[in-house]
């Protein structure tokens, strides 16, 4: 049985307890939730299991998130309208991070984000 709504909500509520620990704005701590929604959705909703979430600071202060899962494809560009409830997660993603892309090996794919606090 796959991930739903209720398991990325939970998710959701871990990240934001994490975030409050490490003390993160609130204001980015939003932009982070918002990412982490968007790239925990895109891993379980298109790519294949296992999926996992890593959140952590980098060396420089940016706040890191890395969602791996089984897939191996880059997710496609959307054409999406501003009517459209879905496809536009990665657009999310990228109007929030500071940086952001994607690592495709063998056996899975990493998206990550990074955000400046």
């Amino acid at each position: 049985m796959g991930a739903g709504a209720e398991d990325i909500s939970r998710i959701r509520r871990l990240a934001h307890d994490f975030l409050a620990r490490l003390r993160v704005p609130p204001s980015a701590c939003e932009d982070a939730l918002l990412i982490i929604s968007e790239l925990v959705t895109n891993a379980v909703v298109h790519a294949l299991p296992p999926a996992a979430l890593r959140v952590r600071c980098t060396r420089c202060g940016a706040l890191r998130i890395e969602v791996t899962d089984g897939g191996s494809q880059s997710p496609l560009p959307s054409h999406t309208t501003s009517e459209d409830e879905h496809g536009r997660g990665m657009f999310i993603v990228a109007a929030l991070a500071t940086r952001h892309g994607t690592i495709t090996r063998e056996g899975g794919a990493m998206r990550w984000a990074e955000l400046c606090p």
